[in-house]
């Protein structure tokens, strides 16, 4: 009960705070009506704690689809359930690379217990800097598990960009290299938009250049000012409400409509997540066509 009143205190709290900028009208017409999803990642504090009261905030919210990468000490059944009674639903589940290669069948269980139909890594374990040699494990076993989970268990793989991948390779990136040799009928891509950005790519062109290789994105902004490299990493301050960093979101949100983009999720890994997730929802229904 304590946790619940201290999240209806910060919600109130969170009416108080300066709107975001948003985009004038051109057409009237919203540019993303729909609600997006949530990262777990984003309340795992939260969850650590209690997973029935952070689903119940998560609820209150307004959120119904989710991408887990966290089971939080739950039985996929009994998470799933939880889900269920607040008619949520998990349709990305996220897992360490080392679990995708060694325990495939038993991610794949997980995966269709929780009611996920996709299957995402967003980190190839390596020492910087990332290498050709690195890119072409990570392109075969992608390439092996992805078959396997789309075969056997009818599930999509996804692979999350982290930054260090953007490295300049040949006439392009080691990205470039992923993209280009992954089949795409078993390896898709899950965009991180904050994490192309920061080491110098434009989520946009991205998204213009690979289409429907892209199947799922994480929307998230880097603060102004923050300068970026291949490292993967940043101070979690530096993730802050959609609209209020560098990133251009209506072009990017454009651009993964043409896409096809399937599932939007907000991804904030920040201690301000209770001010900043309304903020940012509340950004994306304001921005016009």
């Amino acid at each position: 009960m304590m946790m619940k009143n201290v999240w209806c205190l910060i919600g109130f709290i969170a009416l108080f705070i300066p709107a975001v900028h948003t985009v004038s009208a051109q057409s009237g017409k919203p540019l993303f009506p729909q609600t997006p999803g949530l990262v777990s990642y984003t309340f795992r504090k939260s969850f650590a704690k209690d997973v029935p009261a952070t689903l119940d905030t998560i609820q209150a919210l307004g959120f119904t689809d989710m991408e887990f990468s966290n089971l939080f000490g739950q039985e996929p059944a009994e998470l799933r359930r939880m889900l269920d009674e607040r008619n949520i639903k998990c349709s990305s589940f996220g897992v360490s690379y080392e679990d995708l290669v060694n325990k495939t069948d038993e991610v794949a269980r997980n995966a269709k217990t929780l009611g996920a139909a996709y299957v995402r890594v967003a980190w190839f374990p390596h020492e910087a800097p990332f290498t050709l040699e690195h890119a072409q494990k990570l392109v075969a076993d992608f390439n092996r598990v992805g078959k396997k989970l789309k075969e056997e268990h009818g599930l999509t793989f996804c692979y999350h960009n982290h930054g260090y991948e953007f490295r300049p390779y040949q006439n392009g990136t080691f990205f470039d290299y992923i993209v280009q040799n992954t089949d795409p009928e078993y390896v898709s891509f899950e965009l991180d938009i904050l994490w192309a950005f920061h080491p110098g790519q434009d989520p946009a062109q991205l998204l213009d250049k690979y289409g429907n290789r892209f199947k799922l994105m994480h929307l998230k902004d880097l603060r102004k000012g923050v300068k970026g490299d291949y490292s993967g990493g940043t101070p979690i301050e530096n993730d802050v409400a959609l609209g209020t960093g560098q990133l251009d979101l209506a072009a990017i949100l454009k651009a993964a409509k043409k896409a096809g983009i399937k599932h939007y999720y907000i991804e904030d890994e920040s201690d301000r997540k209770s001010i900043q997730v309304p903020q940012s929802m509340t950004y994306l229904k304001s921005l016009q066509q």
